[in-house]
């Protein structure tokens, strides 16, 4: 029998600015349009509300969590016949995993190069390359030092 964790729900509710999600009935509603939860079997957009519910902290934001597998689409949200919004307490369980210095190490490499060339992956000659030869136009120069500011912010 699981143990509610009233603690945690109440950390979420805080994050989230209400209580939207303790809302949830497990209709399904969610996951029926989810591309995340198409592609991988591993992610469930139900199953983490159901965890929320449950204040399953450590499945929710432990080692090899499913957040991380949400694309941030909004599908579940507009989906979602109770106004629950899924993705925001996704969105939290994973500021609560960062802040925790519980995140994927690929985060950090991805927030290294964000800091540096403004981009989540990095730009290279054989990108304009390839980009001619589909017929588009090179990427176009990303204000680097703006984005630094507004991170330092």
């Amino acid at each position: 029998m699981a143990k509610l964790n009233f603690e945690f729900r109440k950390r979420l509710d805080a994050i989230i600015d209400g209580d939207h999600h303790n809302y949830c009935y497990q209709c399904g509603a969610c996951v029926a349009d989810c591309p995340a939860a198409r592609y991988s079997p591993d992610f469930n957009p139900r199953q983490i509300m159901l965890l929320a519910l449950l204040g399953q902290e450590e499945a929710l934001i432990g080692e090899n969590s499913p957040i991380w597998l949400c694309t941030n689409c909004y599908t579940c949200y507009e989906r979602c016949p109770q106004d629950v919004r899924p993705i925001e307490v996704i969105i939290a369980l994973k500021n609560i995993a960062s802040g925790g210095k519980r995140a994927p190490g690929i985060l950090e490499q991805i927030q290294k190069s964000v800091n540096e060339q403004g981009r989540t992956v990095a730009w290279s000659p054989l990108v304009d390359r390839r980009r001619k030869e589909l017929g588009l136009e090179p990427v176009k120069p990303v204000p680097v030092e703006e984005i630094q500011k507004l991170l330092e912010e």
